[in-house]
């Protein structure tokens, strides 16, 4: 070999170095660069706790509503299939006139407050920032779009998030966040459903470490010290549908202590001795405890609301609680003169995989992971709705008392003593074909149906209220010129 090969040789090699290894090598720096800058968006800190200000009931009042009538309305968890389901619901409102007080309306313009959990929260929230164009555009952009296929795209397919995804503080449910609020919710915030007013919106979430109910209010941010004002819809969203294992928890911030937060007081009288360990308010002030102190628990991690009470309709009942009684409730939310108090809860609840009953090998772990979950769920469903419609008497005797002082009480029409409570139930299991009624339960907890199956689920909920013994009462009611 010549003197001059070894250096043709390594000009070879240096040149095969710069153009096969140089991109790699930039690739790797890009990558380790942008997960340095990823990081999930941090919840605002406030110096003083208002209790008069921010999203809480008492900021939301229409003036336009009718103040004797209360329409509370929970979409629960289920994916798209939830999502539809209560988006039929809607549009039932939509289409139903009632005559109040010589005036005829929608009852859809009289809705005062939704909760929603998981994939009943994007109906919810939508609905709350949107309103009517609910009816014009959610469809193309959640119901009928493949949701879950762009996030896996989003995931599998782009560099940029490649690079993200390797922080230790943004993940999946990070850039579902994202995605909701770029391609759903258009960047809007709390302050914009404030600014809408009532309906109010409640997005449930749970605590992953304590397991409790988590809602999008002011009044749980008073706890933290922090301003729910500034905080995306979207990344609540995300938060209400983050499923355990399939997706991250969402991440807050928590500055409790720093902005004089007072415990209510009637969680504050549950805790002197002699305590009460049967007491409901105990359990609550139990459960607010770990939030209050930032030094144990300063960061909050939360997941999919249906973990805590998949129907949202805790939110109410816990609010009751904490408040003292119904009619101290109804006070603080200016609902004092309410006559008629309607529930409408949609269930949109799978049914429970028996096929395992036909085999005697042992179930897989997914099987038994769902059947944990499903099972879980349906009971505490059933609870919930029970612990509702039995704390109605005591509840109309509160009212009674509350508005009507300790004298003769009078229930006539108007009276301080006229007060009904309805509960209508929108749930697959009120259809009278077995055959829906399989074929909608069966349909996936995911965020991607087929357009027919979506549409399939708005005329079953339309149904069902056609249907509804309890929802053709209190229509009846409403048009006999009773509120």
């Amino acid at each position: 070999m010549n003197s001059t090969a070894p250096k043709l040789l390594s000009m070879c090699f240096q040149s095969w170095v710069r153009v096969r290894l140089l991109p790699r090598v930039c690739g790797i720096v890009f990558l380790i660069a942008v997960s340095g800058c990823a990081h999930y968006p941090i919840n605002p800190p406030v110096k003083q706790a208002d209790p008069h200000a921010g999203y809480r009931g008492g900021n939301l009042i229409n003036p336009e509503k009718d103040d004797q009538l209360l329409l509370l309305l929970s979409f629960s968890g289920g994916g798209t299939r939830a999502a539809a389901f209560s988006y039929g619901v809607l549009e039932t409102f939509r289409d139903t006139t009632v005559s109040i007080r010589g005036r005829q309306r929608r009852l859809l313009d009289e809705i005062d407050w939704i909760s929603g959990v998981s994939g009943g929260s994007f109906t919810a929230a939508y609905y709350g920032l949107f309103r009517d164009r609910i009816f014009q555009d959610f469809e193309s952009k959640f119901l009928k779009k493949n949701i879950q296929g762009d996030l896996t795209r989003a995931t599998l397919l782009n560099p940029i998030n490649w690079g993200m995804l390797f922080s230790p503080y943004y993940d999946r449910s990070d850039l579902a966040a994202d995605y909701y609020n770029k391609n759903v919710f258009e960047g809007k915030t709390f302050a914009d459903l404030l600014a809408n007013k009532e309906p109010m919106i409640v997005i449930n979430a749970t605590d992953m470490v304590h397991g409790t109910r988590f809602s999008f209010v002011q009044d749980v941010f008073d706890a933290i010290c922090s301003d729910l004002s500034a905080f995306p819809v979207a990344r609540a969203c995300a938060a209400s549908s983050a499923v355990p294992i399939l997706l991250t928890p969402i991440t807050i911030r928590n500055y409790a202590g720093e902005c004089g937060f007072q415990i209510p007081p009637a969680l504050e009288q549950a805790m002197q001795p002699p305590r009460d360990v049967t007491s409901r308010r105990l359990d609550l002030a139990n459960n607010m405890l770990p939030f209050l102190d930032r030094v144990k628990k300063p960061y909050i991690h939360l997941v999919d609301g249906g973990v805590a009470d998949n129907l949202g309709i805790r939110a109410v009942l816990e609010r009751v609680t904490i408040m003292g009684d119904v009619w101290t409730t109804l006070k603080r939310a200016q609902k004092q003169n309410v006559h008629k108090v309607v529930f409408v809860v949609v269930n949109a609840e799978t049914e429970v995989d028996d096929k395992w009953d036909r085999y005697e090998k042992v179930p897989p772990l997914g099987a038994m992971i769902d059947s944990y979950s499903s099972i879980s769920i349906e009971r505490y469903n059933m609870d919930t709705v029970a612990l509702l419609s039995e704390s109605f008497p005591r509840w109309i005797d509160e009212i009674r008392k509350g508005r009507c002082g300790s004298g003769q009480i009078s229930t006539s029409p108007g009276s301080c003593g006229d007060i009904e409570f309805y509960l209508v139930q929108v749930r697959f299991d009120a259809l009278n074909d077995e055959a829906d009624r399989k074929y909608l339960k069966r349909l996936p907890t995911s965020f991607v149906l087929k357009p027919e199956e979506v549409d399939k689920l708005r005329d079953a909920a339309r149904r069902i209220l056609t249907e509804s013994k309890e929802f053709q009462r209190l229509l009846r009611d409403l048009q006999q010129g009773g509120v």
